[in-house]
């Protein structure tokens, strides 16, 4: 089989559009993403606070 190879102008055209995909095209998905995060980091706090109360509970029965 035979492989193409690109030309310079196609490689640097793709690591342009790469880094743009890379980064938060807008200031909602920027506010979406640290939304998730937030939202992830109060899930785990949730989760830990359920876990602690329910060994404290087992350790009292």
């Amino acid at each position: 089989m035979k492989r193409h190879s690109q030309s310079r102008a196609a490689i640097e055209a793709n690591n342009v559009f790469r880094q743009a995909a890379a980064k938060p095209a807008t200031d909602y998905e920027k506010a979406e993403q640290a939304f998730q995060a937030n939202r992830e980091r109060l899930k785990a706090e949730r989760l830990a606070r359920e876990a602690e109360r329910r060994g404290q509970s087992e350790r009292t029965s």
